[in-house]
């Protein structure tokens, strides 16, 4: 599959160490551009992909072209893009950006919108993506394969979905890094020296997270599984309840999700 990048910041080089690494393509199938001439030869070097410094140059021949630039790049670099061919898939990370921005901008029809995370850098990523009516089954099955070799992926058939995995996916690392912080700055603050803090944090909220994967229980039947009547955990809960950090969390999703469908409209 031949691929071209428009953009070599750190998401599209995690698409294409996922890529590589799971043997989706071979190096010589990679072309990438980007504005920093310095990053370019990072990704060469490092990837041994073929670097360019045309946005043209990138797309041409390029079964899938991946646009990983910032939304403020767009108007710049859409209108360089214009006279891709018929049969020429465009795969978006871009946030916020619409189909009908991409379109309009490309003059294009054949397009996967997505939105994968940060944990993609490491293959563990979750991403959710739509594509319009004109794709047909070969490449959603192209796209499929490029977003699932960073972690796991859902098609959605509307892409109001894609807004609402922006706030809850894509933001959603941040926030449990927040949490991780908070937790270590915690068992610091009782005494606890931060390696051995950092080491019971991390592998709770792994350990967590695996279970509630694997035993398929709801996490409030997990939470129970934890707390004993009377006892410290429920003590804790209690200052969590109290503080609001279940509201919290539930304002910063709609906060985010908002931000999405207004960045989209610029």
């Amino acid at each position: 599959m031949k691929i071209g990048f428009i953009g070599g910041g750190n998401m599209g080089e995690a698409i294409i160490k996922s890529l590589l690494a799971k043997g989706v393509a071979r190096p010589d199938d990679i072309t990438i551009s980007d504005v920093s001439e310095a990053r370019r030869d990072i990704l060469k070097k490092k990837y041994r992909i073929k670097n360019v410094s045309s946005n043209k140059e990138a797309v041409k021949g390029a079964e899938v072209v991946v646009l990983a630039i910032k939304p403020q790049e767009m108007s710049k670099v859409l209108p360089e893009l214009k006279g891709l061919s018929a049969k020429q898939l465009v795969l978006s990370i871009i946030a916020g950006a619409t189909i009908d921005t991409l379109e309009e901008g490309l003059g294009h029809s054949l397009i996967v919108r997505s939105m994968p995370n940060m944990p993609a850098q490491v293959g563990e990523g979750m991403t959710v993506w739509t594509a319009t009516a004109e794709v047909n089954q070969k490449q959603k099955d192209m796209a499929q394969s490029i977003l699932a070799a960073m972690g796991k992926e859902i098609f959605v058939s509307s892409e109001k979905y894609i807004d609402m995995a922006t706030a809850l996916s894509g933001s959603g690392p941040a926030y449990v890094f927040l949490i991780i912080e908070a937790l270590v700055d915690a068992g610091v603050h009782i005494g606890m020296p931060r390696d051995m803090a950092e080491k019971l944090v991390i592998q709770t909220v792994l350990g967590s997270t695996r279970a509630l994967e694997v035993m398929g229980k709801h996490p409030a039947e997990l939470k129970n599984m934890v707390t004993s009547p009377g006892g410290t955990t429920s003590e804790g809960l209690l200052q969590l309840e109290t503080g609001g950090l279940r509201s919290l969390l539930l304002k910063a999703v709609i906060a985010a999700y908002n931000k999405s469908k207004a960045l989209g409209t610029k």
